[in-house]
């Protein structure tokens, strides 16, 4: 039997990255003591007043048919939110739906490239974004975003990339999985090349609310001058540690969403009633846990970089937001999937190997911050600990 090109397009993405989480559950559930630092699931339940909201708007049977646009409250919820941290006006009508920002990327990628384009991604990048690049028939052309440069995508690099084919460049910031932001140079900088080369802009900007004290932030959609040409997707699935409750979004021009609407339709022809409600009461009233989560990845990021870089010759980046830090393991003599997987087998912590990321980051591994301060420390311990033990076998 045959299947779609898509199917092959896609094969070896998905699960694959994450045999190293798999592996850890698959030890565990065999009884072994294992400290998870591999998925970024917030640190607390979600608020109890978004879980009362829906369960409210379920009793009062929200459960019809929804808007392929999303429902109005919502949407106008969103669009003044977006409006009042912009500085300029945006509609409902430029505001879009989803069961959260993945399956806005999907739709967002899906309407603006084919098969003979081009997409310019930073290099690492989340581990889905290859598939919703390759799932529309696209080329990957990634963009490295260099240690030296604190991760953050350079203008000069994308430039020497762009070729005839170029469509889109896809931005990530705050990023996952290094923790920076792009600053406003930047943007304006990587604005004026998408200018110049006809380009659109997509921004991932679901951890803007994880922006770690003092840290500016700026979003390519308060360019005036990029209004035509930005498109941003997010989620209130960190900012509000709601990830079950798929709930997500895109904002951009009027023209590109009137375009995107039937394909919204044909995908899924809008999301929950119950779970707008929900989200636009999140909107409205702001995140009650993320500046708490703030604080705590934070923290633990200074911990574990203080821990690590004076007991053991392995580095840590620092990040500015978000719910991971980088370890460099090089000084191990192993890449960062070899290291995850002795890591695992040996000092009971699991990490993702950074090439899940990215060939970039063949060197590295992501530790997520979001497991409580005792386990968190007890898995520096371990970190420690297998660090000497590997030392004391090359010495």
């Amino acid at each position: 039997m045959k299947f779609a090109a898509i199917t092959e397009r896609l094969a070896g993405l998905g699960g694959a990255k994450w045999e190293i989480h798999n592996k850890a559950r698959a030890l565990g559930r065999q009884g072994r003591d294992i400290i998870e630092l591999t998925i970024g699931e917030p640190d607390v339940p979600t608020p109890e007043t978004l879980v009362t909201a829906a369960i409210d708007a379920l009793a009062r049977h929200r459960t019809g048919y929804s808007s392929g646009e999303g429902e109005p409250g919502l949407r106008a919820a969103l669009a003044e939110r977006y409006s009042q941290r912009n500085g300029r006006p945006i509609t409902p009508d430029q505001v879009m739906c989803f069961p959260g920002t993945q399956t806005s990327l999907y739709a967002v990628m899906t309407g603006l490239v084919q098969s003979g384009d081009e997409v310019l991604v930073g290099d690492p990048m989340y581990a889905t974004y290859e598939g919703v690049i390759r799932a529309t028939g696209a080329k990957m052309v990634p963009v490295p975003l260099r240690p030296e440069h604190g991760f953050r995508m350079q203008a000069s690099d994308i430039e020497s990339r762009i070729t005839p084919q170029s469509r889109v460049i896809f931005l990530n910031t705050p990023h996952n999985p290094t923790g920076s932001i792009l600053t406003a140079d930047d943007i304006k900088a990587i604005g004026a090349l998408a200018i110049k080369h006809d380009l659109w802009i997509i921004s991932d900007e679901v951890y803007e609310d994880l922006i770690f004290d003092g840290k500016p932030f700026t979003s390519p959609l308060s360019l005036p001058e990029l209004a035509d040409r930005v498109i941003v997707a997010s989620s209130i699935s960190k900012s509000h540690a709601a990830p079950g409750f798929r709930s997500g979004w895109c904002i951009g021009p009027q023209a590109f969403t009137t375009a995107l609407l039937p394909l919204a339709e044909t995908m899924l022809f809008g999301n929950q009633p119950f779970i707008a409600d929900m989200t636009e009461q999140a909107i409205r009233d702001g995140s009650p846990v993320a500046r708490g989560m703030c604080q705590r990845f934070a923290k633990r990021a200074q911990h574990l970089e203080k821990r690590l870089t004076t007991d053991t010759a392995l580095t840590v980046h620092q990040p500015d937001a978000g719910m991971f830090a980088l370890i460099n393991v090089s000084a191990t003599g192993m890449n960062g999937a070899e290291y995850a997987l002795h890591l695992l087998e040996h000092g009971g912590v699991a990490v993702m190997p950074g090439a899940s990321f990215g060939a970039s980051l063949t060197n590295w591994v992501r530790v997520a911050l979001t497991v409580d301060d005792t386990a968190f420390d007890s898995a520096c311990d371990r970190i420690i600990q297998h660090a000497h033990a590997l030392q004391m076998e090359t010495a």
